[in-house]
């Protein structure tokens, strides 16, 4: 090498010596370091260990869906068993890609202490559960410290779910403390008793109240058996296809025969649908009912992971003829995919899942043949009729109850309303009513109020109210 060459390897040298020395000067000074009170210097200080080297941390996740569940359990711990020495508040600087239990111990990216957070959760009930946010507890339990960390996470998807992370010191006694920790929280999830038995939907995050939902409970209105007004024909089909199938089950179950089905209600509107399934859902006792509107047929994966989970179930989709129409009909690749979930989803039940799917249309002749046509998916299509003479006088009383109506009037009124739907019936008696109580309310139902009622819903509305109200044809000759 020539003299040139060695004085270039020298300055190279000392150049590269420049920049490491400026590197380490520079981590030196700007270096992130660990706060004097973050969430590592708690553990620290509650393991009795400088480093948390000894430290196993173990994991599970749980579903959005029954955080007020495992809220319950942890309540239920920390009162009995496990003392909390401490419960704080976490976030790290990355909140956005989640919380994790590295995050409370790694220098680089420690995890803040910050208040407790709670949000109010609305199951139903006279009170809300109130369930922490992101927390870590300190714990002493059977003698030994341990730690929970609870973090939500959020996925790229949209969706959520919860995480647990529970560090114990190595050795025997901290992987019983973890088992048993996850144990009681694998019991709550399997019970999940906040919304069982109940009528349920998914719903935006927050309510008017400002309270979380995710998941709304509906008070639906009781519809005693007597209230429903359908040909015997159909209400024999609903017995046995519903009340005495789910009666059944368990014999049914010991003979290898499958105890889910499918079930397709279909006939006009007003016809008596959802009136029955609120029937149903009030007659089936320890049911968990899930409400899903077409629109909401994206969630269904999130849907029937809470119908298996809340076993036994009924999930009912409202006019299915949305996005279960035939293919030939459809004109985006969007409506095909979300009838391909529903297939799929009533296909990959187990035969065992106690679960009923009752599917509602005003329109059978546009839906997919592969829907409507494959045993299996639908085992009994069950049409609501237009009411016959006989079953308008019966809605005719129904919907007449607290008005002073003769009998006359009644078949007078059957008599005036052939081809029309019980929605048609309960809002003519009403119309009714209203006529009547502004002229004097006080003595029985006239014709006079009956005309005025009819003419109003049958000539002044013109033919789209009809439609509206499920009238197929005009007033018959008085």
């Amino acid at each position: 090498m020539t003299i040139g060459d060695w004085i270039g390897l020298i300055c190279l040298a000392g150049l590269i010596g420049f920049v490491g020395g400026g590197f380490a000067i520079f981590q030196l000074f700007f270096k992130k370091k660990e706060p004097e009170d973050s969430a590592a210097q708690r553990l620290k200080e509650h393991f009795d260990s400088p480093l948390l080297d000894d430290l196993v941390v173990a994991k599970r996740t749980f579903p959005t869906g029954i955080r007020a569940d495992l809220q319950r359990a942890l309540d239920q711990l920390f009162a009995g068993e496990a003392k909390v020495v401490e419960a704080t508040g976490v976030k790290s600087e990355y909140a956005h890609l989640g919380l994790v239990f590295g995050n409370l111990v790694h220098p680089s990216n420690p995890a803040e202490i910050v208040p407790l957070e709670f949000e109010e959760l609305d199951i139903g009930e006279a009170a809300p559960v109130k369930c922490h946010g992101d927390t870590l507890w300190l714990l002493e339990w059977q003698g030994e410290p341990c730690a929970l960390l609870l973090a939500r996470h959020m996925d790229f998807s949209g969706g959520s779910s919860l995480q647990f992370f529970v560090a114990a010191r190595s050795g025997e006694q901290g992987e019983k403390l973890s088992r048993e920790l996850f144990g009681r929280l694998e019991e709550a999830a399997q019970n999940a008793s906040s919304y069982r038995g109940k009528i349920l939907s998914l719903e935006p995050s927050v309510s008017y109240s400002g309270r979380s939902i995710g998941i709304k409970v509906h008070k639906l209105r009781q519809v005693a058996r007597e209230q429903v007004i359908l040909p015997p024909k159909t209400l024999d089909l609903l017995d046995r296809n519903v009340i005495r199938f789910v009666t059944q089950r368990p014999r049914l179950a010991a003979l290898g025969q499958a105890t889910k089905k499918g079930l397709l209600f279909y006939g006009p509107p007003g016809t008596g649908k959802t009136h029955t399934i609120h029937y149903l859902a009030a007659a089936l006792q320890g049911h968990t009912t899930l409400l899903i509107a077409a629109e909401q047929v994206a969630y269904l994966d999130q849907y029937m992971a809470l119908a298996r989970l809340y076993q036994p179930s009924i999930v009912v989709l409202e006019d299915v003829d949305l996005i279960a129409r035939d293919r030939e009909a459809m004109d985006s690749p969007c409506g095909e995919a979300l009838l391909n979930k529903l297939l799929n989803e009533m296909d990959g039940l187990r035969e065992d899942a106690n679960i009923l799917f009752i599917l509602t249309t005003n329109r059978p002749q546009s839906l997919e043949q592969a829907l409507a046509s494959r045993p299996g998916r639908v085992d009994q299509a069950i049409e609501f009729p237009l009411p016959d003479a006989e079953g308008r006088r019966k809605l005719v009383r129904l919907y007449s109850q607290g008005m002073k109506v003769s009998e006359e009037m009644v078949g007078e009124i059957a008599a005036r309303t052939e081809r029309v739907s019980a929605a048609f019936i309960k809002e003519l008696m009403r119309r009714s009513l209203q006529f009547h109580l502004e002229r004097d309310g006080d003595s029985e139902l006239t014709r006079a109020d009956l005309d005025l009622a009819l003419d109003e819903l049958l000539v002044s509305g013109g033919s789209l109210n009809l439609k509206l109200l499920g009238a197929q044809t005009t007033e018959a000759t008085p």
